[in-house]
């Protein structure tokens, strides 16, 4: 293709698009590429029963207000219609069904090398997420077990464990949400490698977006910032785990050393058998079609000062969590990381 964009985005899920929104209101010539045949990046893909942790008054992208939802959290689909919508609304050029394999940049030019052939750009945006490299870690036993094993990025609802022990990894959010929904139909357990810390239960995710910007500021500024009494790792209390509380499941059963062919090995030697086990142990970054223009290290990750790479002029990384700006993977806080990197971007493209 011999047409050469300011900007080409990698990626059309919520940071994507606000970018696209950024990028439009500078005026540059700019393409999206999206790998998903329809609208709702990552959404598209988490379990039915999933919320925002905040309401739709602060979960918005860049200029066009979410519309409010009858109960606190919107829901999954409402936020995948959401962004529909606001791509709509905005007109912004996107791409779907193009999933790019690697990245070349010659003269100062990026060649983006996809099942749809070669772009060309100025400059580039990832803006890809981590749903694509979902992380489970390698204990020993893992390939022995018999039984069901999945990452919560593949969980869609209860009704496929009705009748199966299941075992559920992972002292987080999605950990929880997921014993609080699949102890409904079936026998659970929870294992985790420290005791679940849970916040308040008026803390919502637009107090946490909150605190990570104090926190932001004052390391700009150079100050010291007292977290402790706010770890953003903790346990939201969505009106789901509000519930599993009540009924108490929501209990750990600590961690296991091991698996074998029927289920874990605990850490006071006890075996347990589990008909399936379902990992909610987290995501590395999906930005593999980077590795031919920076260096990435296991999880996926590159140098980068914010958003900008530090290594490869023209690239910049958005949304991926607090690696390239705090809360930047959440609808919440990826406003001030889209609106920094395209400034930056138009800086570049004049200089």
């Amino acid at each position: 293709m011999d047409k050469i964009f300011d900007t080409i985005v990698i990626g059309a899920g919520q940071s994507g698009l606000a970018c696209g929104y950024y990028l439009r209101k500078a005026k540059l010539k700019f393409l999206l590429l999206d790998k998903q045949s329809e609208p709702g990046g990552a959404w598209l893909h988490a379990w039915d029963s999933l919320t925002l942790f905040s309401p739709a008054d602060y979960s918005s992208l860049p200029g066009w207000p979410m519309p409010k939802t009858e109960q606190k959290f919107p829901l999954r689909l409402q936020v995948v219609d959401y962004l529909m919508k606001y791509e709509q609304h905005y007109q912004l050029p996107i791409q779907r069904g193009v999933e790019v394999t690697h990245i070349l940049k010659d003269n100062g030019i990026f060649h983006i090398h996809t099942s749809k052939g070669i772009f060309q750009a100025k400059t580039v945006i990832s803006a890809t997420g981590t749903w694509g490299n979902p992380y489970i870690p390698n204990i020993k036993g893992i390939d022995k077990f018999s039984g069901i094993q999945l990452h919560s990025a593949h969980y869609k609802s209860p009704d496929n464990f009705k009748g199966l022990k299941t075992l559920v990894v992972g002292e987080g959010n999605s950990g929880a949400q997921i014993v609080a929904e699949v102890s409904k139909v079936t026998e659970v357990k929870w294992s985790t490698k420290k005791e679940p810390q849970f916040l308040p239960d008026d803390v919502d995710g637009y107090y946490l977006f909150n605190v990570a910007s104090a926190r932001y500021r004052a390391e700009k500024e150079g100050r010291p910032f007292d977290a402790s009494a706010y770890n953003l790792g903790n346990i939201v209390m969505v009106p789901p785990v509000k519930e599993a509380r009540e009924r108490g499941v929501l209990t750990s059963s600590g961690s296991f050393t091991e698996l074998y062919d029927q289920g874990v090995i605990w850490e006071n030697g006890q075996q347990e058998q589990f008909d399936t086990i379902i990992w909610c142990t987290g995501f590395g970054y999906d930005t593999k079609h980077l590795r031919t223009v920076v260096t990435l290290d296991e999880r996926g990750s590159t140098e980068t000062i914010e958003s900008k790479s530090t290594t490869t002029d023209g690239l910049w990384l958005v949304g991926y969590g607090n690696w390239t700006g705090y809360a930047s993977g959440t609808l919440i806080g990826l406003n001030r990381s889209t609106k920094q990197t395209v400034q930056e971007i138009e800086f570049f493209l004049n200089s």
